[in-house]
């Protein structure tokens, strides 16, 4: 019988995700790989030099094509930036971890910052290679779960960990951006990053004035109003527990303004980690430069969702899609330094994904089927958490696990 160590076996349905996502990162590279003649850039130039030439003014900078990948990738490699993004990315991804370890230990669950490390590698690991997000999140769901008494609050750290991870970005681009704005910065002269800021305020006032509300909430109507959460077909049980989740964090205010902290900070950390990336194949033609810092921490969150979200391993292809266009429709840059931005940051992703694989390999075998079906493996059913931190669900039945897992394993 085969018990060897292997990674987790891979579905038609997760090829064809692989598929998809390989397909559309090879368009994004032969739709950026040559250089680019803008006709009408290039005569708005001409007119602008011939006046300024009347006028005796300085000659605006020459026009140029934009350029593709090709041309690009014979730059030399900056390895300073590219050295220095991948230490502030592990730095950035550790603190993740510690927030999740946090979120725990504020509902008083047996937990070590050790676990949560390690729990949180492979989980980044599974992230990283495996099509979508959530596979990691399930692995550390579950695993925490069967060590824990209180299943339901286990799996709800989880849950509300990437909620403020979320919710972070948006006091990011919400807040940043105000303040960019109200500094009267020149990239705001793009209607189109007003509109992202505007977008990101709205969204992040509707939740503030939500998670105010929450608070005058008693406890029979979140009770209510998560059994009607059930009832929706499909999405009903993973709305219900998140719903649950932040119900109990809510009770928890500290808690979660520490993780929120914590979040922004490791959000800085990821916007330096493409910043850094951008400028890997640098140069000094303005019309091929990477975007500012400023410029920097109002798209990297947008791309960074992308990533997340984008049902593909590690949101490969749609990530690189979503800078490109970022750099080209609301930067006015060159969409080619977007794409490299995202794939030298990608081969970072890539090498700590790997230090999680090997951590992965000190666990048992999973059963990757186990995994697929989270609503078999993590309670959904369980009353949430009482106020005062006395668990309803404290007794819950042991949830289905994946076959040979152990958390304490990993």
């Amino acid at each position: 019988m085969a018990t060897g160590r292997k990674g987790p076996a891979v579905d038609g349905k997760a090829l064809l995700k692989y598929g998809i996502g390989l397909a559309l990162l090879g368009w994004v590279i032969f739709a950026n790989w040559d250089d680019r003649f803008d006709p009408l850039a290039a005569s708005k130039n001409l007119v602008e030099s011939q006046q300024a030439i009347l006028n005796g003014d300085p000659l605006p900078e020459p026009y140029t094509a934009t350029p593709g990948l090709r041309a690009v990738l014979q730059r030399p490699i900056q390895w300073l930036p590219l050295v220095t993004a991948a230490i502030v990315c592990a730095l950035a991804t550790l603190l993740t971890f510690v927030r999740w370890y946090l979120l725990v230990r504020a509902q008083d669950l047996p937990f070590s910052l050790r676990n949560a490390m390690r729990l949180g590698l492979v989980g980044y690991y599974f992230n990283t290679f495996l099509p979508g997000s959530v596979g990691g999140d399930l692995l550390k769901a579950v695993a925490i779960s069967r060590e824990q008494t209180r299943r339901t609050v286990a799996v709800a750290t989880v849950m509300i960990d990437r909620a403020i991870g979320l919710w972070g970005l948006l006091w990011f681009v919400g807040g940043l951006g105000a303040i960019f704005w109200w500094l009267g910065d020149p990239m705001f002269a793009n209607v189109q990053i007003q509109s992202l800021v505007r977008r990101a305020l709205w969204l992040l006032g509707i939740s503030v004035v939500g998670w105010i509300l929450l608070g005058f909430l008693p406890q029979r109507r979140a009770d209510r109003f998560a059994g009607r959460l059930l009832s929706i077909p499909k999405l009903g049980n993973s709305l219900a527990e998140l719903w649950r989740a932040v119900w109990m964090y809510r009770q928890k205010p500290k808690a979660v303004a520490v993780a929120l902290v914590l979040s922004m900070v490791g959000h800085i950390g990821f916007v330096l980690t493409f910043h850094l990336a951008a400028r890997v194949f640098a140069t000094g033609d303005p019309n091929q430069a990477a975007g500012t810092l400023a410029e920097h921490f109002l798209i990297v969150p947008v791309g960074m969702i992308v990533l997340a979200l984008f049902p593909t391993p590690g949101g490969v292809g749609g990530g690189e899609a979503a800078y490109a266009w970022l750099y080209t429709s609301m930067l006015g840059r060159a969409g080619v330094i977007g794409v490299l931005g995202c794939l030298a940051q990608r081969l970072i992703t890539l090498g700590l994904g790997l230090i999680g694989y090997i951590v992965y390999l000190r666990m048992k075998t999973v059963d990757p089927q186990a995994m697929a079906t989270p609503s078999s493996e993590v309670p959904v059913d369980a009353p949430a958490d009482t106020p005062n931190g006395a668990s309803a669900g404290a007794t819950d039945s042991e949830p289905s696990a994946p076959q040979q897992v152990r958390a304490d394993s990993v």
